[in-house]
């Protein structure tokens, strides 16, 4: 789940060094996996690795997939704009896809307005096997 984007330039050097980490991992981290991953330069705590967390996700830079209780670099620098983001979680590999559908979105806002619900955030989570352990599998 490598990722590419650029790391905006007004982070503190805990969030750069925990959104490298994320941006760098093929699958999602626990805040103790990343942690473990910057001991050597200088995170300690675990409230280093939470606090600079909390303020990426804040940001949208960064994801909290709820089923893991880990974190995943945002796939989509935009997504924050978006109401819905999904992920695909392959129970096999582990890895993470991240994707926005508008039908969806479309569907959850319609019965939001219609019960008077205030929807605040929408993070869905999908979990199976990807195309290529299912190929692996066949």
């Amino acid at each position: 789940m490598a990722h590419s984007h650029d790391i905006p330039t007004d982070l503190t050097r805990n969030q750069e060094l925990v959104l490298g980490t994320l941006t760098a991992s093929m699958g999602p981290l626990s805040a103790y996996d990343i942690l473990d991953k910057l001991r050597s330069d200088g995170l300690r705590a675990p409230l280093q690795v939470y606090r600079a967390l909390d303020k990426l996700v804040d940001r949208g830079l960064a994801h909290r997939l709820e089923s893991l209780n880990a974190f995943v670099a945002c796939a989509d620098m935009h997504c924050h704009r978006k109401g819905l983001i999904a992920f695909a979680i392959c129970e096999s590999c582990g890895k993470v896809d991240e994707f926005a559908d508008e039908v969806i979105e479309e569907r959850l806002g319609t019965w939001a307005r219609n019960d008077g619900f205030k929807v605040e955030r929408t993070t869905m989570e999908i979990r199976g096997r990807c195309a290529d352990c299912l190929k692996k599998a066949a």
